[in-house]
């Protein structure tokens, strides 16, 4: 009788061998399965996040923005120029009419001792001054004025008015119950504006309260 290779032994180690065999082959392609489908979800999402970065409206429309950002920076900018500019022009033109309002201040001053001297001349003459003399003093007087006029000179003669700080320098305070306090009543020297700046001070008697 022949001997049945086959024992339930055998047998089991051949199923067992058999099936780590059909197992190991289909190990490789289930994994490879998984790979293929990993490397493709990867493409997909890479795909996805491409054309989101790369959409034309998308970038367009940063584009639009960006540009109107650096216009509207351009715009302030040359605004402020502009502004900048225009100060620098109004003070400039300022400057020039203080210069040319100016310009003759020295000048004035050293005119105005002339005028006084002609005012005292006209004031000392007496009796046995010719009328044409005093007429010549009193006519080149007036010429003087009306040059000194004609360049916005100004004569202060603040006779009778309030004593002004600005514009009198006080020689000497007198009681006069006649006037009110503080009121100019002899004008010693008569003061002079140019354009509205004080060139000279009118010097002045001023009253005060008496007693």
């Amino acid at each position: 009788m022949a001997k049945d290779p086959h024992t339930p032994q055998e047998e089991e180690l051949a199923n067992s061998t058999h099936a780590a065999e059909v197992e190991g082959e289909d190990a490789p392609a289930t994994q490879g399965e998984e790979v293929v489908a990993e490397q493709e979800a990867t493409h997909e999402a890479q795909v996805e996040d491409e054309g989101i970065v790369e959409d034309p409206e998308m970038l367009m429309a940063t584009r639009v923005e960006e540009l109107e950002q650096d216009l509207a920076e351009a715009k302030d900018q040359l605004l402020r120029t502009a502004a900048e500019a225009q100060n620098v022009r109004r003070r400039a033109e300022a400057e020039a009419e203080k210069a040319r309002k100016f310009a003759l201040e020295k000048f004035i001053k050293e005119m105005l001792p002339v005028v006084d001297s002609l005012e005292k001349a006209l004031e000392s003459m007496g009796s046995d001054a010719s009328e044409a003399h005093r007429e010549g003093v009193s006519m080149t007087l007036k010429m003087q004025l009306d040059v000194l006029g004609k360049f916005g000179v100004e004569v202060l003669e603040p006779q009778g008015e309030p004593f002004d700080p600005q514009l009198h320098e006080a020689m000497a305070m007198v009681p006069n119950p006649a006037v009110d306090p503080n009121t100019v009543i002899d004008v010693m020297q008569k003061g002079y504006v140019l354009n509205g700046r004080l060139v000279r001070p009118a010097m002045v008697v001023v009253s005060q309260a008496a007693g």
